[in-house]
């Protein structure tokens, strides 16, 4: 299947890509619960084909898939990992969030032979998963990502404020109370992911390709010791990959 757009259902948000012969070649990052952007932006791509949808909110996408179906689109759902051109050695393969094995799928066809790979997703929540030399899902880690954090420090003391982290690398130490927050949770979430790629490292003789997503990736990657390949668009383009090998 050859799919015309292809659409990943997050947390919080809502990705679609347009699809050409040769990948994603557009993308969008929408709000949940928002049908005029979402007909705006449908319009604007003027495409009536097929659609695949794939997500970690299944409530929300099977909501946007009964939405894009009353527009005319062929829809299709993926959502189980035998539909995936991917070896996963894991028991339960069907435990592990399709987003990461989307970007698994995704990230094989930009990884050198024979070299291993870490994946991280810094979303909602951070993902940092381990592909081996042969290509195959090994699992991860997961942990909040900087908004949980945020949130989570605001909602459970009595007067630590609501931060938002626009800005990459914040200095230290900080001499305000909403600088410290912006700065810890930070350079907490950029310790993390450099411990985690280190540890995953040590499973193999060859330095692994690091690819980089999500919504706070662009913040994340001068701060980490590893160089990254941001790739934004990796999940959406799993999702197309996937497609074309039913």
């Amino acid at each position: 299947m050859n799919p015309d757009i292809v659409v990943d259902v997050g947390n919080s948000r809502i990705k679609w890509g347009r699809c050409s012969a040769t990948g994603v070649d557009a993308i969008l990052s929408l709000a949940h619960d928002a049908p005029e952007e979402w007909r705006r932006a449908l319009q604007a791509w003027d495409i009536r084909g097929t659609g695949v949808v794939a997500g970690v909110n299944p409530k929300q996408r099977d909501t946007f898939m009964a939405w894009l179906e009353q527009q005319g689109q062929n829809v299709h759902v993926l959502e189980s990992p035998k539909l995936l051109p991917l070896t996963v050695r894991l028991e339960r393969p069907d435990h592990v969030g399709i987003d990461r094995l989307l970007n698994a799928v995704g990230a094989n066809t930009h990884r050198p032979a024979n070299t291993p790979a870490v994946l991280v997703d810094a979303g909602s929540a951070i993902t940092v998963d381990w592909l081996d030399e042969t290509g195959a899902f090994c699992g991860g880690a997961i942990f909040p990502g900087l908004r949980l954090m945020t949130e989570a420090l605001h909602n459970y003391t009595a007067l630590l404020p609501l931060v938002q982290i626009t800005t990459s690398a914040p200095d230290v130490p900080a001499a305000s109370t909403r600088a410290a927050v912006e700065a810890g949770v930070f350079w907490t979430t950029v310790g993390g992911v450099n411990t985690l790629i280190a540890r995953m490292t040590q499973r193999s003789q060859k330095p692994p390709a690091v690819f980089l997503a999500g919504g706070d990736a662009k913040l994340l990657a001068p701060a980490l010791d590893t160089q990254a390949q941001l790739w934004p668009e990796i999940t959406l383009e799993g999702i197309r990959l996937a497609a074309l090998s039913w």
